[in-house]
This record gives structure tokens, sequence and C-alpha cells, in this order.
């Protein structure tokens, strides 16, 4: 678990609305060579989408079922938060503009927290980018929930993924200037992993035994 700690320290601190310090696909070229096998696939999994990876919503019907467990409580956990929510926003909008017979489905009420959002971006944000916001500010504290209290291991790594994802949707960032940050951490992270494995193995940080 060197590596994935090694990567968690490493990473810059994200707060809602900042210019995201890299991409998630730069993330992504970043976290997979420091991950086990299983994990950096799940990697691949972690979408703002709660239909599976690569999959669209069937039977005309968005999300009408819950996803097929991907082995990540976490992975799950956000699907399921994501899908109560458009399920419940849709809901919302149809009973605001008084739309009979409309073909949904049935909105889950768990988790609660995502119903509530669902309602109080419909009843209580007068603009669509007000509600936007709003909701992005929902999503943001759900992966904080789901990420639980244990920090270096992967649940923070793809919880970090779904934030990156939810800056680049508020901000645009400069190619150039993400692309050196990019690799100035990239070193600074392998460089630690170096020092970590070398030190397990007994070797010193300049290469020398123990």
């Amino acid at each position: 678990m060197g590596a994935y700690y090694y990567l968690v320290s490493q990473l810059p601190s994200l707060a809602y609305g900042q210019k995201p310090p890299m991409s998630p696909e730069a993330f992504k070229d970043l976290a997979k060579p420091l991950l086990n096998e299983e994990d950096a696939a799940l990697l691949d999994m972690v979408s703002l989408d709660p239909a599976p990876y690569g999959e669209a919503p069937s039977l005309g019907i968005s999300y009408a079922e819950s996803a097929l467990s991907c082995g990540s409580d976490f992975i799950d956990g956000w699907r399921e938060w994501e899908r109560a929510l458009r399920l419940n926003l849709a809901r919302q909008r149809v009973v605001k503009v008084k739309r009979e017979g409309a073909a949904l489905a049935e909105p889950p009420i768990l988790p609660a927290d995502a119903a509530a959002a669902a309602h109080g971006a419909i009843a209580a944000v007068d603009s669509p980018l007000e509600a936007d916001i709003f909701l992005d500010k929902a999503r943001w504290s759900a992966i904080e929930a789901l990420q639980g209290v244990d920090y270096f291991d992967r649940n923070t790594v793809f919880a970090y993924l779904l934030k990156l994802l939810i800056l680049q949707r508020r901000d645009s960032m400069q190619t150039e200037t993400g692309f050196s940050e990019y690799k100035s951490l990239y070193a600074s992270i392998m460089g630690a992993v170096n020092v970590f494995d070398g030190v397990q193995a007994g070797v010193s940080p300049v290469g020398e035994s123990k």
C-alpha cells in the first residue's frame, strides 16, 4: 500500500469551484501505474454517469434499474446516489410543469440526500445555471461522504477522480499549464515511491544497501 500512500499524500487538495490542477485523463495516467490491477481497472469505471461504464440506459427509461455491482462499494454507492438524483430530478420536473402521463421510473427515496438535492434544485433555485451549481455541490458532498475515513485507500483515489470530473465541468484548464503541473507532480510521486520501495527492500535512498 506504499504506492497508494504516496499517491494520495502528494496530490494537490481539491476544493469546489477551483481550477482543476490536472485533467481527469492526466490523473488516470498518473494513478494507474501505482494501483494494483483490479483498482486500475476500476478507475476506468469512475464516471459522473450512473450507467455502467460504456453502456447506455436501456428500455427507454433512464436508469430504471440499478447497475450491477462492479466490485467497489464506493463506485456502486456513487452510481446509486447519482441514479437516485437523476430519477428524482426527472420526477420533480414533471411535477413542476404539471406534465401528466410521463413514463418515468419510480424514483428511489434513498439515498435521502440525493432525493433532497433534486427537490432543492427544482424548488429553490431560479436559473438553470444556479441549479447546476447547486447539484454539483451536492454531488461533491456525497462523494466525500462515500469516501469514508480511511484516507489512504482506493476510495480516495476514486473520489479524487470524480471531483476532478466535476471541476472540469465547471471550468476549463489551460493545456500547457496543466501538462507542466502534471509532469512535475508525476516526477515527485514516482520519486517518492521509488524511495519507499528501496527502503522496504533494504536499500537506502541513495541506492546503498543497509
